[in-house]
């Protein structure tokens, strides 16, 4: 059996790219080494599916660091607003969530899970599961088909490699894409976690001290050893017994990467800032306030309300400051200490957990040898890349789900009208 494009990968690249190869007239065949399609997709945002982001096109691509930039094109030719359109002809209402989030109205990952694949289905794909592809085969510095496991031999001259990267490896992302990328002559940028919570060895981390403690609408930041500010980030992040975790912190994780790789360094640097809209006086006179007019009562109970209660002891005790003192028995130096700490409490942080635990993995196929506008390998024709396994992340909140349907759609769409050479 020969087809015009054979998809490996049943994910949301994979998907997405079926439905624009059969919508654009191809034959296509869908491998998935899983015994289910969409398993990543059915556990993104919390299991709510964040679909897309609603934010305008600039603003959505700076939410995707990992060059983001490379997909003005695919963008172009599917956006954001052309999957909101996409999901609500499938029948599936959205609605807006904070920070541009768009999720079904069911609330249910599987509504868009079985309508993805209801419309695949419809479209004539062929699907195999527990399908295990073993190579991509090439011939003559051309696309020939795939190789399974099993030993059988499926002809096609356009293959979409869809099977993500390292992260998240229940869903089946393994890394096998890579593999194939290199025989075909790919270079691979080096892999790591991103959109993962961060580990430190910090006593207070150690000793649990703080687990389990949430802290909304902080932010955090990433310094280099040159005491130069990385990025900061504002939300929500919560201490954990390893370490710290939730969005800021998720967000932060590949800066924390890339510096410890790049200064050659065991730790790096965060500051957390509990009051991140507040000045540095306006928390420094409205801690003075506070203290003066709780004067007879010992500093640990005046901060009460003010700062988490847990956190108070902490900063007292970087600060120099004993628990029972008064407001009129407090050094002023040690006075000072205290509020820089509100706006800048420092925290070492040696890594991030694997790249197995990140939501995504950084790194993947050289973007220097696809072509961003139709996701064809600029080094073996027929050969086409979508979604996870390209040198594309995003931050959480629906740009990385935005980044494999608008490459899968791309892929899908071009590998549909390259022609057939006759075998």
């Amino acid at each position: 059996m020969t087809y015009n494009v054979i998809i490996i990968g049943g994910g949301s690249a994979g998907l997405m790219a079926a439905v624009s190869a059969s919508q654009h007239g191809a034959k296509v065949l869908l491998v998935e080494k899983g015994n289910k399609l969409g398993r990543k997709l059915g556990i993104s945002g919390g299991g709510r599916c964040n679909v897309t982001n609603a934010k305008e096109l600039d603003e959505l691509i700076k939410h995707i660091p990992g060059n983001g930039r490379f997909l003005h094109s695919a963008l172009a030719t599917f956006s954001n607003r052309d999957i909101m359109a996409f999901f609500e002809d499938l029948g599936i209402r959205l609605k807006e969530e904070d920070n541009g989030r768009m999720f079904p109205i069911t609330d249910k990952a599987k509504t868009v899970v079985d309508a993805l694949i209801t419309k695949v289905r419809s479209q004539g794909v062929e699907i195999r599961l527990q399908c295990p592809v073993d190579k991509v085969l090439y011939k003559d510095g051309l696309v020939q088909g795939i190789k399974l496991r099993s030993g059988e031999v499926i002809k096609s001259h356009n293959v979409i490699i869809a099977v993500g990267g390292k992260s998240v490896p229940q869903t089946g992302s393994e890394g096998d894409g890579y593999v194939w990328a290199e025989q075909a002559g790919h270079t691979i940028t080096d892999l790591y976690p991103t959109e993962v919570a961060l580990t430190s060895n910090e006593p207070f981390i150690q000793n649990k001290e703080l687990q389990g403690l949430s802290l909304r609408n902080i932010s955090l930041s990433v310094w280099n050893p040159k005491n130069k500010k990385v990025i900061e980030h504002q939300g929500d992040m919560i201490f954990t017994h390893f370490g710290i975790s939730g969005p800021t912190a998720l967000r932060c994780s590949q800066f924390v990467v890339k510096s410890i790789k790049q200064y050659k360094t065991k730790t790096v640097a965060l500051t957390l800032d509990l009051f991140p809209d507040k000045t540095a006086d306006q928390v420094s006179q409205e801690t003075l306030i506070l203290l003066k007019d709780e004067a007879k009562k010992a500093v640990k109970n005046a901060l009460k309300g003010y700062i988490p209660d847990r956190l108070i002891p902490r900063f007292l005790l970087k600060a120099g400051i004993e628990e029972d003192l008064t407001f009129d028995h407090i050094p002023k130096l040690q006075l000072t200490e205290l509020t820089k700490l509100i706006k800048s409490f420092p925290i070492s942080i040696d890594g991030t957990l694997s790249i197995k635990e990140a939501f995504v993995t950084g790194g993947g196929v050289n973007l220097k040898e696809i072509n961003p506008k139709t996701m064809e390998s600029k080094l073996m024709p027929g050969l086409f890349f979508c979604g996870e396994v390209m040198d594309i992340h995003g931050y959480t909140g629906g740009y990385n789900i935005t980044a494999a349907f608008t490459t899968g759609y791309t892929a899908g769409k071009n590998a549909s009208t390259v022609s057939e050479t006759s075998y």
